[in-house]
């Protein structure tokens, strides 16, 4: 079975291995048919993503011979061709016909939404393998090699804050699996590529309570307070100061 993988840069798998799309058009169009799976991608929906408002002297003409193009490429130049019918032509638009298990974007929010629920459950273990499972389906940054305009621009945007939210989740996981030791060179990583995501602060904060690290632990509070009232003029959320003040509160026993 043919596959589409855009978590990463844009991929067609089939059984003699992955193959990436030649052109940078012919691109943009599979990966918005592929962002809009089974559904009709309108012609002036196409034109706008390929060339916003610089349309060409004969767009319709320059935008049927991108999908020709994309057609030949699916039916005679993929290392497996699909033959015939999965790229669909509608009287408005084209229209990608393929089942959800062949995007690997829609896996990885199926196995997500599974891991969520699991999370749910207070299944944590089954939780953290799913969420692990999902996140490794990521090959790096969305679409690097497709040209984005404002539809695919949107799709990119979801896709990366889901994965956020997959991180977040996953870690939820581990902590209530007890991994805070393991999670602490992750979370001052995820800090330092996210300064003004509060949650990232607050597991590395808890995550170095739990090691034993409680000075590192006011460290890293006093940090990201200086770095939100230094770049936002505001204080932290309440569930951070909880936690300060169970640090606090530790202080005298762990001197003692």
């Amino acid at each position: 079975m043919i596959k589409f993988g855009v978590l990463g840069p844009l991929e067609i798998h089939t059984s003699n291995g992955a193959y990436v799309p030649r052109g940078p058009k012919v691109r943009t169009v599979l990966a918005l048919l592929v962002a809009r799976r089974d559904q009709v991608v309108e012609l002036g929906t196409i034109a706008e993503e390929l060339w916003g408002a610089r349309l060409p002297r004969r767009p319709m003409t320059t935008l049927r011979t991108h999908v020709y193009h994309l057609r030949a490429m699916l039916e005679r130049d993929c290392p497996v061709p699909v033959g015939a019918g999965l790229l669909a032509t509608m009287p408005s638009g084209y229209m990608l016909r393929a089942q959800a298990e062949q995007i690997d974007a829609e896996v990885f929010a199926r196995t997500v939404d599974r891991g969520r629920a699991a999370l749910g459950r207070g299944q944590a273990s089954e939780a953290a393998t799913l969420l692990h499972e999902a996140l490794e389906m990521w090959r790096g940054p969305t679409l690097t090699n497709v040209p984005a305009g404002p539809v695919l621009s949107g799709y990119l945007t979801y896709l990366d804050e889901l994965r956020l939210r997959t991180l977040e989740l996953r870690i939820d996981a581990d902590i209530m699996l007890g991994r805070h030791r393991e999670l602490v060179p992750e979370l001052r990583n995820l800090v330092a590529a996210h300064p003004l995501h509060e949650y990232f602060h607050l597991r590395l904060i808890e995550a170095l309570r739990e090691s034993g690290r409680r000075s590192e632990a006011l460290a890293a509070y006093r940090a990201l307070r200086a770095l939100l009232v230094r770049e936002l003029g505001i204080d932290p959320s309440p569930e951070v100061e909880r936690l300060h003040s169970e640090l606090l509160a530790l202080q005298p026993a762990a001197a003692a």
